[in-house]
């Protein structure tokens, strides 16, 4: 952690008291000067940080702003998060990230924005992202798995968020294959995963997730109103985003972890439990085909099975699929 990390661990770790300058500066190994400075920046970034003679400093309150400094204070991951590299405003943190990973950014490394201009999820489709709204982010991950498994990432990171959902707000979400989180019938998050790789190995992964936390009716379009949704309109409460984040990277490592180890099968068994789509009549476009049938669970390696209406089973690996009323 560098200083200003250090100086907001030490008012979460003693929330409400006055912490005196020597003090700080004992725990960050500088000197009182070096203390002053980095809390002018920290009010700069929009902290409010009370300064009393003779007793010191203490945190009031802190933005609402996913910077480096706020998301790796406290942060007991391993890897994941251990890295961020924050901006305002960006096109798009793939390509960032991508950019990022190419020059040798550390396993768990985060690239997120308070405001993409043209964010993009699964097929290029545009992806809403208002400024100071949600959390995008996307995370560089460098998995030691075979190239057909990769598909499988996306899956544990739908999971990961989803549970993380769920533990944050209590909210009742489902999964719909391959890549969305459903609140209801709405969609609430989308994960996008883009492969760097060569013939025989994978050099990394870059996983991109649109999270809509704190949006409200107005920040939608209106062609969005009746298909998405945000945290904060279903639970009535404001999200705190870098508490989110924080918990989703906790999550994260240690399900990336227990798949390392294990494989698939515990992301598939939460997939399954959580599922959107299975039960669902669907209609599945392919490149080279349409097909009509029920979404029946995944197979083992992660792959969609929906059983049409003569009984026989097809196996969907990429397509796009869409649902309507059980027949």
């Amino acid at each position: 952690m560098n200083i200003k990390q250090v100086i907001l661990q030490a008012f979460r770790d003693q929330p409400g008291r006055f912490i005196s300058g020597e003090e700080l500066s004992q725990t960050c190994g500088c000197s009182r000067t070096a203390v002053w400075k980095h809390i002018e920046e920290l009010r700069r970034d929009g902290y409010e940080v009370e300064a009393v003679r003779k007793s010191g400093y203490r945190l009031l309150a802190a933005p609402d702003r996913l910077s480096a400094a706020e998301i790796m204070a406290g942060l007991s991951t391993a890897r994941i998060g251990q890295h961020v590299i924050a901006h305002d405003e960006v096109v798009s943190t793939q390509p960032l990230a991508h950019e990022a990973a190419a020059k040798g950014a550390q396993e768990g490394t985060l690239v997120l924005a308070e405001q993409q201009t043209g964010g993009k999820g699964r097929l290029g489709r545009p992806w809403h992202s208002p400024k100071g709204t949600g959390i995008w982010m996307s995370l560089i991950v460098r998995p030691a798995i075979p190239l057909p498994k990769t598909p499988q990432m996306t899956l544990l990171t739908a999971v990961t968020v989803a549970r993380t959902i769920r533990e944050e707000t209590g909210l009742p979400v489902k999964i719909k294959w391959p890549n969305d989180i459903f609140i209801g019938d709405k969609k609430v998050c989308g994960v996008l995963t883009e492969l760097n790789a060569e013939s025989d190995r994978v050099n990394y992964l870059v996983i991109g997730i649109g999270l809509n936390a704190n949006s409200v009716q107005a920040d939608f379009p209106e062609e969005l109103l009746s298909i998405a949704t945000s945290l904060r309109i279903e639970s009535g409460t404001p999200i705190k985003r870098v508490s989110f984040i924080q918990r989703f990277c906790q999550n994260f490592e240690e399900e990336y972890d227990h798949y390392l180890r294990a494989g698939f099968a515990r992301v598939k068994q939460e997939w399954e439990a959580n599922s959107y789509s299975i039960g669902r009549w669907v209609t599945v476009q392919t490149i080279s085909q349409k097909l009509e049938g029920q979404a029946i669970g995944l197979d083992e390696e992660g792959v969609l099975m929906v059983e049409d209406r003569a009984g026989q089973i097809h196996k969907v690996y990429s397509a796009d699929v869409n649902y309507r009323a059980n027949v």
